[in-house]
């Protein structure tokens, strides 16, 4: 009959035999980490930003609209309104638009910036190591 094979001793055994240095998988571990806490923070940012552009323009619209529910005297007072709510809705539709594509704008320079930060640090460890 076959032995069994004790891996926990064959593989603390092999680590044993292979010198490698267990700080430097601590500090990959720390940096990737910060790496996502950074990351996440700018999407967590541009998130709360667009919910505050959403949160206005939505009790903005509930306000016009309850203008709205008011009642009328003259039929023609409703079809005033109406085409007034929609040309205001259009330019205001166009504001937030524009507001969402400038947090988005500032989202991904922000992301480009943590990346180019990233990237200047991982070369200059590769340089400090290959030293």
């Amino acid at each position: 009959m076959a032995a069994t094979i004790d891996m926990t001793t064959m593989f603390k055994d092999f680590m044993g035999a292979v010198p490698f240095d267990t700080n430097v998988f601590k500090d990959a571990i720390k940096n990737s980490a910060s790496l996502s806490e950074q990351f996440a923070g700018v999407a967590l940012t541009a998130a709360g930003k667009n919910a505050d552009v959403w949160t206005k323009w939505t009790n903005d619209t509930l306000t016009k609209m309850s203008e709205m529910s008011q009642t009328k005297i003259d039929p023609a007072d409703y079809a005033k309104f109406m085409t007034d709510f929609a040309s205001v809705q259009a330019e205001v539709a166009v504001e937030n638009i524009a507001a969402f594509a400038e947090i988005t704008k500032k989202a991904q320079m922000d992301a480009v910036d943590l990346m180019t930060t990233v990237g200047k640090g991982f070369g200059e460890e590769a340089t400090a190591a290959a030293k």
